[in-house]
């Protein structure tokens, strides 16, 4: 019996969102036929599609260009309806925002089973103007009404669908955990200096003006940043390294070296990062917003705060408190395997598509 097409369709395949479709696909493969259509940004690695195993057909779609070109170009509505008939797929899954208004409205919906994840909507408080997040709100309502599903990353995700539409569903995003386990360390042994760190474009959504008071309140720490980007001015602390852009195994291996891992961001889906660095046994320290909060217990397998102050504490409580470390390490690394592992994310997609549940 042939396996069904599988198409997936992603604009936005960089950061986070490609080494969850690295990690999804993985599990996916052997029970479907994936093909899939996706758009390269400045932070896609030029070997994008040796990460992937060879037998999925990755199609790059040169005008998928960002948010905004992506959907006022019209030819990518001709672009992906045209792959779409070549296809003939059985199953169409949607990620982000601009893939997610674009197919919505150029492909059939109605006459395939269609599923849209947004991986934090852009409509969400801290994400932008408040005119700009009212029409992205307006795109995600009115797109809502077509026949697609909704499959959110995160409960508080779902929350936030829930208010467009009742067609729809949750799925928590989850990271390979058994292959992470060379990269793990189950006791917390703190280092000297202590270092924190933290993983992601230098960009508003990370709030890197947060992480730069966090630092300059906690002269003793090295602080590290993963990742570059635009807004990279503004971590000026002298106790702060930027690394630049490595790859995920240099990434791994940055974040384990480290103490603490912090997620001070605006607005998320459901972060990979944080899931890895729990995975991997950090503290994880994490603003309180939709995403963080689904994960992060407070007190119980991490720290939520809202100011920099309250970082601040929080870390000097963590240090002066190893015990009270671990357990926060032992909560979290057992809350990804069980509930936040690729190959549980995968099953409940098939039994979605599948629409048993």
């Amino acid at each position: 019996m042939p396996k069904k097409k599988l198409l997936h369709i992603v604009e936005a395949f960089a950061g986070g969102v490609l080494y969850y479709f690295k990690d999804l696909t993985r599990n996916q493969i052997e029970d479907y036929d994936i093909t899939i259509l996706w758009g390269k940004r400045p932070l896609t690695p030029d070997n994008v599609e040796e990460l992937f195993d060879p037998r999925i057909k990755m199609i790059c779609i040169e005008d998928f260009d960002g948010p905004y070109k992506t959907v006022f170009n019209l030819k990518n509505y001709y672009t992906v309806r045209k792959y779409f008939n070549e296809i003939k797929p059985d199953i169409v899954h949607l990620h982000s925002s601009a893939a997610g208004f674009v197919c919505r409205w150029a492909l059939p919906c109605g006459k395939v089973p269609t599923f849209y994840t947004p991986h934090g909507f852009s409509f969400l408080p801290g994400s932008g103007s408040k005119l700009k997040r009212s029409f992205y709100h307006a795109v995600e309502w009115i797109s809502a009404k077509r026949p697609a599903k909704i499959i959110a990353c995160s409960k508080g995700e779902y929350e936030e669908a829930l208010k467009l539409t009742d067609n729809c569903t949750y799925v928590s995003n989850g990271v390979p955990f058994d292959s992470l386990a060379p990269y793990r360390k189950t006791e917390v042994k703190l280092s000297e200096p202590i270092i924190v760190c933290t993983v992601g474009r230098i960009m508003t959504q990370k709030h890197p003006a947060l992480f730069n008071r966090i630092a300059e309140l906690l002269p003793e720490i090295k602080f590290i940043w993963i990742g570059d980007g635009e807004l990279r001015p503004l971590l000026t602390s002298p106790n702060i390294d930027i690394m630049g852009w490595v790859n995920r195994e240099q990434s791994l291996e940055l974040t384990q070296k480290a103490d603490f891992f912090i997620l001070p961001s605006l607005w998320e889906g459901l972060p990979i990062s944080l899931l890895e660095s729990m995975a991997l046994g950090k503290v994880c320290f994490v603003s309180d917003i939709i995403g963080n909060r689904d994960v992060i217990r407070d007190r119980e397998n991490g720290r939520i705060c809202t100011t920099a102050e309250q970082f601040a504490d929080a870390i000097k409580e963590a240090i002066a408190n190893p015990s009270a470390c671990q357990k926060m390490v032992d909560c979290a690394m057992k809350d990804v395997k069980e509930q936040y592992n690729a190959s549980c994310m995968a099953d409940k997609y098939s039994k979605i598509y599948n629409g048993e549940i």
